[in-house]
């Protein structure tokens, strides 16, 4: 397997991304912003198919209207919530901006199946270092402001009451999200982010307590699903980010299991 080149730029990839989005999604999950990532993914989507109408790069575009719109959603912070119509419109409205992109350029309909639904076998050796880079940023940002965001996240009232810029901090987080989500894409596609950034932190916060353990086993779980689906993809000749997702899936299912079954058991 490991003797074509595709493979190990693929296994790089899904490496990079999974760590990442491991332990962004642990975030994201523990301040109940799970939305957040599937709709930037949505936001994402029409950025990379403008910039496939202009000549430009996909990535680019994709990072440049994610991080724009996380900026965005965080600077707008409370103002979003109870606005699920007005907001699912919109998440609409971009996907269908984005269809109407590609319909001026037939040629790269393969272009949308890749944004869509992922395709981490074409990703190439510079795409590995772009992705290692972004990255780099992600976590390093993460590591920066941590305490302050774990403490705004677990005691928001107490925070702001001892300094801590809610407002601050949830824009940063939201853009390192943003990063986090265009990463994710080129690994399951904009309609998938949610199975590799949203499910290993699920399930995480699951099994275990702690943050420390939780952000760590996050990154465990999104790793096994990564190369788990980029295995089964190889042997099976099923789409990658069918085998990520359904991995995915199976493993919050068997993480949530316990609690399920003592919750009938009482009943």
């Amino acid at each position: 397997m490991f003797e074509y080149d595709f493979m190990r730029n693929a296994f790089a990839a899904a490496t990079v991304v999974a760590i990442v989005s491991g332990i962004v999604g642990y975030f994201l999950v523990l301040r109940g912003q799970t939305f957040a990532g599937h709709a930037l993914a949505h936001v994402g989507f029409t950025g990379a198919t403008g910039a496939v109408l202009i000549g430009a790069s996909p990535l680019w575009g994709l990072v440049t209207m994610t991080v724009v719109a996380g900026v965005l959603m965080g600077f707008m912070g409370e103002r979003l919530a109870q606005r699920d119509v007005a907001i699912g419109l919109v998440l609409a409205f971009a996907l269908a901006l984005g269809l109407l992109f590609l319909h001026f350029f037939t040629s790269f309909a393969t272009h949308a199946t890749a944004l869509l639904f992922g395709n981490v076998l074409a990703v190439d050796p510079g795409t590995v270092v772009i992705l290692l880079g972004l990255g780099a940023v992600c976590l390093g940002t993460l590591a920066v402001i941590s305490r302050p965001l774990l403490f705004a996240s677990l005691q928001p009232e107490l925070a702001e009451a001892k300094g801590v810029s809610l407002q601050l901090y949830g824009v940063i987080f939201l853009a390192i999200v943003a990063l986090a989500t265009a990463e994710c894409a080129q690994i399951v596609g904009v309609l998938l982010v949610f199975a590799l950034m949203v499910g290993p932190a699920a399930a995480a916060q699951k099994l275990v307590n702690g943050v420390a353990a939780g952000v760590l086993l996050s990154a465990g779980l999104a790793l096994v699903e990564a190369w788990g689906g980029i295995t089964l993809a190889y042997y099976t000749d099923w789409p990658t980010s069918f085998w990520i997702t359904a991995l995915s899936t199976l493993i919050y299912l068997l993480a949530t299991a316990p609690s399920q079954i003592r919750a009938w058991q009482t009943a």
